[in-house]
């Protein structure tokens, strides 16, 4: 038998995002909610104790709650949302992590889908972490670049009216107060002692993502010069093969020109895209990493769908490459 998925929340970006990765496939049973009926708590426990998997693309608040509506002790869960990514219990759903990460994900009835900025700098940071290069108690910092549909549905809205302000023309940092929502997310994940100064800015385009740490060498250990840090992050995720969600761009000795974070770079046009690529660039002294993704590729409904894919058994990448 095919396995039965539903997605709750599935009018939202990240739900839309994720039915129209899964609309076409012939391996699912996917259960859809009538269109009356999509906020009956009733009908929406109904279809997730019918399903196998369910998606939770919800605020918060609203996803706690669906979690308490799965009574049906075979039915698997990944959560969008941020409110289980630092809980106790719940598998982290970034497989290329680590093996234990991956093996976690297999195996975890309740797993939680990464946040956007959090996927670009853990996968900056994670690595260095846990191979002994970055120390835990260094100050970080992180700026990350996204387009406008990173907001959800009203921020989509206010980009796209006809009668939108002239500042959203510009590009506009915002958690400026460091209290954004994947901050806790990004200290928790990486085993940092201190979260980092972390400057999200949203810009006027639709969808693409660059995330960036700048780090001096004196602040690793092990490593002298930055092919040493290209070789470290390659050797953990290896370079562009086509069968690969992430990847390290080639050595940075041999690379030259600047970052777009939705257009077509390295090979990959990222907007539209499920994979993440990373680009080391810089000197021996000092350097950045770049994560360069789609906020809705592999900073939600990608790694939400590559999630599924590993928790019921089927290729990894099935529908994303």
């Amino acid at each position: 038998m095919k396995p039965v998925v539903y997605i709750d929340g599935k009018e939202g970006t990240t739900g839309l995002q994720i039915y129209d990765r899964l609309a076409g496939r012939q391996d699912i049973d996917l259960l859809l909610i009538d269109e009356e009926k999509r906020k009956d708590t009733e009908e929406r426990r109904k279809l997730m104790n019918q399903a196998d998997l369910v998606f939770l693309c919800l605020p918060d608040a609203a996803a706690i709650e669906a979690v308490t509506l799965v009574e049906n002790p075979n039915t698997r869960i990944i959560d969008a949302s941020t409110a289980h990514r630092v809980k106790p219990g719940w598998a982290y759903g970034f497989p290329e992590l680590s093996k234990l990460h991956r093996q976690m994900i297999v195996e975890s009835k309740r797993v939680a889908n990464p946040g956007c900025h959090a996927t670009g700098f853990i996968s900056i940071v994670y690595p260095l972490v846990s191979m002994g290069i970055l120390p835990a108690e260094t100050p970080l910092s992180c700026f990350s670049l996204t387009g406008y549909s990173g907001g959800g549905k009203k921020m989509i809205a206010q980009y796209e009216a006809e009668s939108r302000e002239d500042l959203l023309s510009s590009p506009a940092i915002y958690g400026v107060t460091q209290g954004h929502k994947h901050l806790p997310e990004m200290q928790f994940r990486c085993g940092l002692s201190q979260p980092p100064v972390f400057s999200p800015i949203v810009d006027d385009y639709y969808k693409g993502m660059a995330t960036t740490v700048p780090l001096h060498m004196s602040q690793l250990r092990g490593v002298s010069t930055l092919h040493d840090v290209w070789k470290a992050l390659a050797d953990h995720y290896g370079t562009y093969d086509g069968k690969r969600l992430v990847w390290v761009a080639g050595d940075p000795t041999d690379e030259e020109g600047g970052i777009a974070a939705s257009s077509k770079f390295y090979g990959a046009a990222k907007a539209g895209a499920n994979d993440l690529s990373l680009i080391v660039a810089g000197n021996d002294r000092q350097f950045t990493i770049t994560a360069l993704f789609d906020n809705l590729g592999k900073g939600a409904s990608g790694a939400a769908v590559q999630n599924m894919n590993l928790m019921l058994g089927f290729e990894e990448t099935e529908g994303l490459l």
